[in-house]
Formats: C-alpha cells, sequence, structure tokens
C-alpha cells in the first residue's frame, strides 16, 4: 500500500505552486482580479467558469505556473481537488487560500492505486499538498490508509484472500497495536459457533471457517463491539448464484474490512475503550457436506434457524458473531455486512442503510455522516415485519417467503441475537463503488467508515483528552 504521510505536509514557505480553487458563483469576480496574463490563457482554454473548468495559469517566469480548477464542491467536501491530485504531474503544491480543510483526504486517496495485479505498473510520482493544519495531518494520513485498507482487502481476488488471509490481517493488526487474537476453529467452532460452521464446512480444508476476534485496550474502559461479516467468496451454496450475481462475491468481506480498517483507527488514535472485533470468516462454498435449503441449524444462542436459503448466508455467521459480542455486555455494537441486495435497490450503491432502535446513536451517526460527506439512510426495524421470520418447525427462518422488505427482515434476523438494552447499528454496506469518481475509483471502496469513527471519537475521544 502507498504510503500516505509523504504526500501531506505542513507548509513552512515550501516553494510550492498555487492550486486557485474557485466557484462557480465567484469565477466572474475572481478572474476580474487577475493579471493580463491569467486572463489570456483563460481565454485561450475557452473556459466559461463552469464546474470542472481548468486550466494552466503563467507566472511571471517561464518555468512559473499555477493552476485553476472551478469547482461547485463545499468547501469541505473531501473530494474538491481529488481530481488534480490523479492529474498533475509530480511536484509541490498549495492551495492559494492556504487551508485545506477536509480536501487533504481526497487529494492522498486520489493517489491510492490498487495495483497488486498489474504488471510493470508505472509510477506516478508524488504529489505533495502544503498545509497550514498541521495538527490534522496524522488523522487525515490514518483515515486515508483505513479507506485504502478497505478498498485493497475487497479488491484483491477471492484465490489470494480467503479466511487464512484474513486471519493473518488480523493478526498483524493486533501485533501493530499490542492486541491479543484468538481464533476459533474445527470442532471447537462447529460446537460453539455451530452456524458459522454450517456455512462455511463445505470449503476446503486450506479455507476452512473460523472466528477471528481481536480484543485490545484497558479492561476498566467501556466495551466497544465491532463485528464485521467475512464471507470471502459466496457461490450462494446450492442455491447457486446465476454468474452474473456471483461476479463480484470476492467483496462478500467488505463488512469484515470495513469493521479491520475502524479498529485499526479505534487504535490508532488511542481511544479509551476496551475494543472487541469479532470476524466470523467463510467460503459458502458448494460441496457434498453443503448445508441445504431445509436444515434447521442451532445457533449460539440457543436459537433454531431453519434455512430457506443458502444464499442468505451473512446473516448466519453473523448471528453467532453478535451473540458472542453480547456475551461480553459491550455498551455498543457496531456491525457491518454487505447484507442484501434489497438495501442496493432501496438506496443504491452509495448510500448504505443504518438500522438501529437507539435514536440517539442514529441521530449520532446521521450527523456524522453529514459532516463528512460519508451518508447514511435510516430504514426502520420495522416490529410488524418480526412475524415474516417465523417458522413452521424452528424459531425462525433465516429469508422469509416473498421478498419483501429484504434489508429490513434481515435486520431483524440479526436483532434476535443482540442483547437487549445494548445500543446496536447495523450497517448494510454495498463496499463497491460501480463508477469512478475522482478519489474515488471504480472498485471496492469504504462506506459510512468515517462517520462511525467520528461517533467513537465523539462518544469516547473527551475521556481521552480528559485524561491527558
Amino acid at each position: 500500500m502507498i504510503d500516505f504521510a509523504p504526500l501531506l505536509q505542513p507548509d513552512r514557505g515550501q516553494t510550492a505552486r498555487a492550486i486557485h480553487v474557485v466557484h462557480p458563483d465567484a469565477y466572474a469576480d475572481w478572474l476580474s482580479h487577475q493579471p493580463v496574463r491569467v486572463r489570456t490563457a483563460v481565454a485561450a482554454h475557452g473556459l466559461t467558469g463552469k464546474a470542472g473548468d481548468r486550466a494552466v495559469l503563467p507566472g511571471e517566469a517561464a518555468d512559473e505556473w499555477a493552476m485553476l480548477l472551478v469547482c461547485n464542491e463545499a468547501l469541505d467536501s473531501p473530494w474538491r481537488i481529488a481530481s488534480l491530485a490523479s492529474t498533475l504531474p509530480a511536484g509541490i503544491y498549495r492551495l492559494a487560500t492556504g487551508e485545506i480543510g477536509a480536501a487533504g483526504l481526497g487529494w492522498l486517496l486520489a493517489q491510492h492505486r490498487f495495483d497488486r495485479y498489474h504488471s510493470g505498473a508505472s509510477e506516478a510520482g508524488a504529489r505533495v499538498l502544503l498545509t497550514t493544519e498541521a495538527a490534522a495531518i496524522d488523522e487525515t494520513v490514518r483515515l486515508a490508509t483505513a479507506t485504502a485498507t478497505v478498498r485493497d482487502l475487497v479488491n484483491t481476488g477471492a484465490s489470494d484472500l480467503g479466511p487464512a488471509e484474513l486471519e493473518a490481517t488480523v493478526e498483524a493488526l493486533g501485533r501493530e497495536h499490542h492486541g491479543r487474537v484468538t481464533v476459533t476453529r474445527g470442532d471447537a467452532l462447529a460446537t460453539g459457533y455451530p452456524m458459522i460452521y454450517a456455512v462455511g464446512q463445505a470449503a476446503v480444508k486450506e479455507r476452512a471457517p473460523r472466528l477471528i476476534e481481536l480484543e485490545w485496550g484497558d479492561a476498566g474502559h467501556p466495551r466497544v463491539a465491532i463485528v464485521g461479516k467475512g464471507v470471502v467468496f459466496d457461490t450462494g451454496g446450492l442455491d447457486l448464484k446465476p454468474s452474473a450475481g456471483m461476479r463480484l462475491m470476492k467483496k462478500d468481506m467488505g463488512g469484515a474490512a470495513h469493521a479491520i480498517a475502524l479498529a485499526g483507527l479505534v487504535m490508532a488514535a488511542r481511544l479509551p475503550v476496551r475494543l472487541h472485533l469479532l470476524i466470523p470468516t467463510v467460503e459458502n462454498a458448494v460441496a457434498g457436506n453443503a448445508f441445504r435449503p431445509g436444515d434447521v441449524l442451532r445457533s449460539r444462542a440457543g436459537l433454531t434457524v431453519e434455512n430457506t436459503n443458502t444464499d442468505a448466508e451473512g446473516r448466519l455467521i453473523l448471528g453467532d458473531a453478535l451473540t458472542r459480542a453480547g456475551e461480553e455486555k459491550p455498551e455498543l455494537i457496531l456491525d457491518f455486512a454487505t447484507l442484501t441486495g434489497a438495501a442496493r435497490v432501496a438506496l443504491g450503491p452509495d448510500l448504505p442503510p443504518l438500522f438501529t432502535d437507539d435514536a440517539a446513536l442514529a441521530g449520532e451517526l446521521l450527523a456524522a455522516g453529514e459532516l463528512l460527506d460519508d451518508p447514511l439512510w435510516r430504514l426502520p426495524l420495522w416490529d410488524g415485519y418480526d412475524e415474516m421470520l417465523k417458522s413452521d418447525i424452528a424459531d425462525l427462518v433465516n429469508a422469509p417467503d416473498g421478498g419483501f422488505a429484504g434489508a429490513i427482515t434481515a435486520a431483524l434476523f440479526l436483532r434476535r441475537f443482540v442483547p437487549k438494552g445494548v445500543a446496536w447499528a447495523h450497517m448494510d454496506v454495498f463496499a463497491w463503488r460501480p463508477v469512478g469518481k475522482p478519489g474515488r475509483p471504480k472498485g471496492g471502496d469504504a462506506f459510512a467508515l468515517r462517520a462511525c469513527y467520528q461517533l467513537l471519537k465523539n462518544r469516547y475521544g473527551r475521556a481521552l483528552i480528559a485524561g491527558r
């Protein structure tokens, strides 16, 4: 992964080329105050001041130049100058206005490339941005690194990223931050986490299912659990997906990627929490011992689940992991999962639905998402649909017939495994960007990650400051 730290540096008056970012509404006034050489260059480019216009502006000397970008992005948008970071020549730049605000994040991420599978990938050279807000550099670098972690994990082919590789990723994170990692597999998984075992039992031995847990922090601090769905590849099981539906199923561990990245942010910031990261990870494969439609599965919670669809496997493994998280009596559980196609039909790829019964928690997450341009949209845990989960032969089904309100019924299924009284939020993320945008290329991507991190900082960061 790219080292983002050298790309964002304190402004100490170094020689740098200026970037003028001008809103369309302010363009005419800005242009009227420019010297003749600039107005001439702008006219030669045929610019009219509409969003997206850009030009190289000549300086007084032959080798001096600056950059103009007409942009209607908000001043606090992370993506305000991302388009320049991926196209400008290597060099050192500063905004003409001095402060960069959130734009530093987009500047960094625009220079990230997933090139694991490219032969002879070319080096574009570093584009360094200077900032007068030196205190914000480390945090911006951490956010860029976390986002790139999600992208790289999701973009990696399933042949190179199985349960063992996710385990190694968490092990490395634990070593970096001195956390304790435990892994449950084999017979212990079959007896202790029977739904995780059932979903993953058809995979080859090298890709056997497991529950990965990381604990970090002072035991006296508030306990926070972060859970991520780690289905490294989803064939749909015996309810086999068509080829078009299977094409992107390497990304079905996107929830795990988000959870790992968020845990890394928490530990790097040393938030005063007792962190519990849980990654149930499986491959939903097809073999003679694959779990079947009609099987009744026992769960760690003691509930029995009639499996009506082997392609609704993510909620099964999350059920056991949420039960485990609840046993430690956390005050907050956050879970991420690429859980339902219904969520995409309802809200599209960019807007993850948020499910929680806690109005205060919902308000904080939505506000954080709006502040950071990392939005969520709250959908209801509608009690009236809970009856759709009824089974004739077990405590509940994993996938109701009819397909109505699929994202909601999936969230209601998860709620059955969360202890009452524990604040819990479920994010049904897509983890994939079908169409690239500046700073956000097509492929794996993080959604609601920064919003959730902001929530944790808001709730627990004050205690950190007070303790200093």
